[in-house]
């Protein structure tokens, strides 16, 4: 029998302590939100190997296609 009555006093305990963060949240005052720039970022340098995507004048897939 205390552990029904443990799991409702734990149940209503949570559900407060839930309602009363949310409230605390929306009632507190909002801060200034700070915005922050960032340099600009130059990139140097090749990529290895060959190119990665190709485009040809007909892709082998669609000539088996009717």
């Amino acid at each position: 029998m205390i552990d029904r009555l443990f799991a409702a006093l734990l149940t209503f305990a949570l559900l407060a302590g839930g309602t009363v963060a949310i409230g605390s949240a929306l009632l507190a005052d909002e801060p200034q939100a700070r915005v922050v720039t960032l340099p600009t970022v130059t990139i140097t340098g090749q990529r290895a190997g060959a190119a990665i995507a190709q485009n040809e004048p007909v892709e082998p897939a669609t000539t088996q296609v009717r």
